[in-house]
């Protein structure tokens, strides 16, 4: 069994923004499925489901971004994973719109909602995909950068991305994560 969990903020203020770009690409995997995500107990909405054989969570949690952990950790205690089963998706202001890049571990790179996940979970050890959502300018903060939705004209390569993350995701789904950051990572 494997989890994917997109992180993001609950609420439609929220919906298309930078932030949420996690939730996009969980909602993208919903969609092509026609699973459906439902409230559950561990502070999130999910669905188990099966995929090619493979039992996957699809996780967006509701606690907030900031407290993204607290929503994870539980599930994951729940049906026993282990971080080896775990994909995170996030956005990250250090790569340029629309690019993703998948990697094995690595620290939080001061994104609060990874700084949480690895404190509830303990250790780094975890995949991620990281989903580029550019720097602000410097007259704007980081904090208004991220809550606000995306400019028009970047808005087919942020489409174009929730797809191939979604592929990538899949791929994952049958083959092994090396070959997957080898896809999706040139």
């Amino acid at each position: 069994m494997k989890c994917i969990a997109g992180l993001g903020n609950p609420g439609k203020k929220f919906d298309k923004t930078r932030h949420n770009t996690g939730f996009m690409v969980i909602d993208e995997l919903a969609e092509r499925h026609q699973w459906t995500l439902k409230k559950d107990k561990f502070e999130g909405v999910s669905t188990v489901e099966t995929h090619d054989g493979e039992k996957v969570i699809l996780l967006k949690p509701q606690t907030y971004m900031n407290a993204s952990g607290e929503s994870v950790r539980p599930l994951m205690d729940f049906y026993k994973l282990t971080p080896e089963d775990l994909l995170v998706i996030y956005d990250d202001l250090d790569l340029p719109t629309g690019k993703i890049r998948l990697r094995h571990t690595g620290g939080h790179g001061g994104h609060n909602g990874i700084r949480s996940v690895i404190d509830h979970l303990g250790t780094k050890e975890f995949k991620r995909l990281r989903f580029g959502i550019s720097k602000p300018d410097k007259a704007m903060s980081v904090v208004d950068y991220v809550l606000q939705s995306f400019a028009s004209e970047e808005k087919s390569d942020v489409q174009s991305s929730i797809q191939t993350s979604a592929d990538a995701c899949e791929m994952w789904l049958r083959q092994p994560f090396a070959e997957v950051m080898n896809a999706y990572n040139s």
